[in-house]
């Protein structure tokens, strides 16, 4: 009897089962798992991936405040650290529950993510090891937003409250000092103004609310007082400066996230029919024109500017997908309308198809 003998490989469980095999050069082999992953390898050479991603619904997205980096998180419990520049996954940590949001210390040293179950926790960006994590009511978390000097931290939940913390030790101590109440409906966006005194927030029933965080948490019944001040970022789809991303017959529903560029002179919007939109900002005249992207093939539920405005980042629902664009350019005058070359697809860092 003749016995053969068959090399055996086996590749790490957290890539997941084996979906397809293809020969690439020479030896190597390009295998397709269960987990949307593409590993590289051979008998010889050890397996290592080309292509990770998520394997669920993402809704969580931040970039770093200052590197090519940004963070991903998902229905999957996944929390992902990517490298913008290198196109590749820097880590990962798998959580107890899923992650919806998330938000960069100003220093960038720590990220912290919001939770489905009320509690957010703030990771380490180097050793991803867990710094703190605290639990604020008992339903999922909107928004988690740091302000402009990383002195604050406020967290937007769907039980119609944001939870404010003061911050020390460069993102690694936290202490409440106060909540704000006034919402009907759960929290969906918020922004901090410029000198970190206000916050806009927006919510499920549509409302725009603004707060003197100053005042103790206090409501400003006027909001024509705040149409005119400074705010740091502006992600809330809903106020005085970006009424006009919104299209006609709109349910309200329509545009999942909002994202203005560092320099204030675009705006990045994702819809829920695949799309992503390019408007000048301000944007505050109703039917305003834009330039309309695809490539996702789901409702786009993200998008974030990295911190130069050299890059878009964007991520799918039922896709799974991180996709990356590039802004071609970043120095419009604000009376021109942005050209059709301003951001062209540059690669998809993951997707349900690889």
């Amino acid at each position: 009897m003749v016995k053969w003998d068959t090399p055996v490989l086996q590749i790490p469980e957290r890539y997941g089962a084996v979906r397809t095999i293809v020969e690439g050069r020479a030896e190597d082999l390009l295998i397709g798992t269960t987990r949307n992953a593409i590993l590289r390898g051979s008998f010889s050479e050890p397996f290592t991936p080309i292509v990770q991603g998520h394997t669920d619904e993402l809704w969580g997205l931040a970039t770093h405040p200052s590197r090519d980096l940004f963070l991903t998180c998902a229905h999957d419990k996944q929390v992902c650290l990517w490298d913008q520049g290198q196109h590749t996954l820097e880590w990962s940590k798998t959580l107890e529950e899923t992650g919806l949001c998330a938000d960069f210390h100003c220093q960038g040293a720590v990220v912290t993510v919001g939770l489905q179950t009320g509690r957010w926790m703030v990771l380490d960006c180097e050793t991803r090891e867990l710094v703190c994590s605290t639990v604020d009511g008992n339903e999922q978390l909107s928004v988690v937003r740091y302000s402009p000097g990383g002195n604050f931290l406020a967290i937007g939940s769907h039980d119609n409250y944001i939870y404010l913390y003061t911050v020390t030790e460069n993102g690694r101590r936290y202490s409440r000092f106060g909540k704000c109440t006034g919402h009907s409906s759960f929290i969906t966006h918020l922004d901090w103004s410029q000198d970190s005194h206000f916050i806009m927030s927006n919510s499920g029933d549509y409302e725009i609310l603004y707060w003197d965080i100053g005042g103790g948490c206090k409501l400003i019944r006027n909001r024509f007082e705040c149409k005119d001040l400074e705010w740091v970022s502006y992600t809330c789809v809903l106020g005085f400066h970006v009424f006009g991303v919104w299209p006609d017959g709109s349910d309200g529903t329509d545009i999942n996230a909002l994202c203005r560029s560092h320099n204030a002179r675009t705006v990045a919007v994702a819809d829920d029919f695949c799309k992503v939109h390019l408007f000048q900002y301000p944007c505050a005249k109703p039917k305003a024109p834009s330039h309309v992207y695809g490539g996702h093939g789901s409702h786009v539920t993200n998008v974030r500017f990295t911190h130069n405005d050299t890059h878009l980042i964007s991520t799918g629902g039922k896709d799974t997908t991180v996709m990356q664009w590039q802004v071609v350019s970043s120095s419009l005058e604000r009376s021109t309308s942005i050209s059709p070359t301003s951001v062209s697809s540059l690669d998809i860092l993951s997707g349900s198809n690889a």
